[in-house]
């Protein structure tokens, strides 16, 4: 029976150390000798042990900011910058006073080669204004209000912009309302250019307004901004206008364009060549013409019976309204009727670019008129009945 009281008591014991109640009953003496023995000090003691909790630790650690860059420390970074490119320069046997960026990344691909997947990975050598993301200044005062009144919108240049450009618009509207009688249409509308231009896209409107952005945000800002165009505006609404576009390259302008050929008449005249699925095309259109056109030999409407295939003919001179202007020789051969049509009609719209400006050749490449269609017959798949029909499913 002693085994059993010596293993009751070390119980007792330890959970008597760790703060625990334990209701014992008066007519065992074991028990008693037990709690006696812990409360004179004579029994086995135990230490609680400190643990350290998650949320203990946590309440020593500083909250976490975000790390800020100083003029000071972006200008030390860069003056770093520049005498570790001269050195790279050094060491590469190039001119340091020409040495670019793109000589710096293939110096650094070169001296450190590396075969990690993730390119931002890899070693880079970067101007600090690529490194560092940019950083509003102090935004507040010596007493600490903020300087600008949307400063608790979280987007403060964001919707400071959106006011302006609406100001902007409610200032036209009220001068078109005031000027003008509503029965009256203004006749010297100026209508902004934007062909060769685009809307910056959201990542470029962040960097400009140092600001996160939502794609609900750029949407409105952009719809906000068609609206001022489709209204009268002046000098100061163009130049808001287009400080929010950027040009592009022009595909049209890198496209050649043939000169005006003319023949022992002195009649000018310009050839073109299309393709549409197994359909090739050529077409000569002559200048001075009455609107003649001719394919194979036959008159268009004999060779094309039908209607949607002569619209597909005549949609070039339709789109640059010169409809009766040109004659037209076409020869054609291989594939369908339609794809005849299609390719007649690349054929015809690029010999036209050498009688329009520019500015219409952009449009017409735009209307796609001058782009070839991709498009060829699916073929047929084993197991079915056609490119994508399958066979009638039969129960029994």
């Amino acid at each position: 029976m002693a085994a059993p009281c010596v293993s009751c008591s070390a119980v007792l014991s330890c959970r008597l150390s760790l703060g625990t109640r334990v209701i014992l009953a008066r007519s065992q003496g074991p028990w008693r000798a037990s709690a006696a023995g812990l409360q004179a000090g004579t029994g086995p003691q135990l230490s609680r042990p400190i643990h350290t909790t998650v949320v203990t630790t946590k309440k020593n650690v500083p909250a976490s900011r975000r790390e800020t860059y100083t003029e000071d420390f972006i200008k030390k970074q860069i003056e770093e910058f520049n005498i570790g490119k001269r050195h790279l320069a050094n060491m590469m046997g190039e001119d340091p006073e020409t040495f670019t960026q793109e000589d710096v990344d293939r110096a650094i691909t070169y001296l450190f080669p590396s075969g990690l997947f993730e390119k931002r990975a890899r070693p880079i050598m970067k101007h600090p204004e690529q490194i560092f993301p940019k950083q509003r200044a102090i935004q507040w005062g010596e007493d600490g209000r903020p300087s600008h009144f949307l400063f608790y919108t979280g987007k403060q240049s964001y919707y400071s912009l959106m006011h302006d450009i609406y100001g902007k618009i409610l200032q036209v509207e009220n001068h078109q309302n005031t000027s003008l009688p509503k029965s009256l249409v203004p006749e010297n509308t100026e209508v902004i250019d934007l062909i060769g231009s685009r809307w910056l896209i959201k990542e470029e409107l962040e960097e400009m307004l140092v600001e996160k952005l939502s794609d609900h945000d750029h949407a409105q800002l952009i719809r906000l901004l068609e609206k001022l165009l489709r209204l009268a505006s002046g000098p100061a609404e163009q130049e808001l206008v287009h400080r929010f576009r950027r040009s592009v390259a022009l595909q049209s302008m890198s496209q050649e364009i043939p000169p005006l050929q003319h023949d022992a008449q002195g009649a000018p005249f310009s050839t073109g060549q299309g393709r549409r699925k197994t359909a090739a095309a050529e077409a000569i259109v002559s200048g001075h013409g009455n609107g003649r056109i001719q394919v194979n030999g036959v008159d268009y409407l004999r060779y094309f019976p039908v209607m949607q295939d002569r619209e597909q003919l005549m949609f070039p001179f339709h789109f640059l309204d010169r409809l009766g202007k040109h004659d037209v020789t076409c020869t054609v051969s291989g594939g369908g009727r339609s794809a005849q049509a299609g390719a007649v009609r690349l054929a015809t719209a690029r010999a036209l670019c050498s009688f329009v400006s520019k500015d219409e050749v952009e449009c017409m490449r735009q209307a796609g008129l001058l782009t070839t269609d991709p498009r060829v017959r699916e073929r047929k798949k084993p197991g079915q009945e056609g490119a994508r029909r399958k066979f009638t499913w039969k129960k029994r």
